[in-house]
């Protein structure tokens, strides 16, 4: 089932999500492999970088609900229990700040494996 529902993700992208993808496709961030709408568990996530267990995933307005936050928060402890990184953007950081994201999120993947700075 998360597999339907990531590729149906892939398929039906947001705006956001797009423009961070064009940004690490092919490697483009520093040789560093992405995936989009990748299934851990019961879950799909935005973006992961397998190599250094790092999760990138994107919030639209809808994640600053409190029913959604609670649920956000449960999943990042899950993932970050089976040993991966979770860092959030609010897609108004990808639409207004591309650039200091990427920097941000190459600064994670270039640091020593368990040294990596608080997200």
């Amino acid at each position: 089932m998360a597999n339907e529902r990531a590729k149906h993700l892939r398929k039906n992208q947001t705006n956001a999500e797009r423009l961070f993808w064009r940004a690490v496709k092919v490697k483009r961030l520093n040789g560093f492999k992405f995936r989009r709408q990748h299934p851990l568990g019961s879950y799909v996530v935005d973006f992961i970088c397998l190599e250094k267990k790092l999760i990138i995933e994107l919030d639209g307005s809808q994640h600053a609900m409190e029913g959604q936050s609670i649920h956000d928060a449960a999943r990042t402890q899950w993932l970050e229990t089976i040993g991966f990184t979770v860092i959030r953007y609010w897609n108004d950081d990808i639409y207004n700040n591309l650039n200091g994201v990427l920097d941000e999120v190459l600064e994670y993947l270039s640091a020593p494996s368990g040294h990596l700075p608080p997200p």
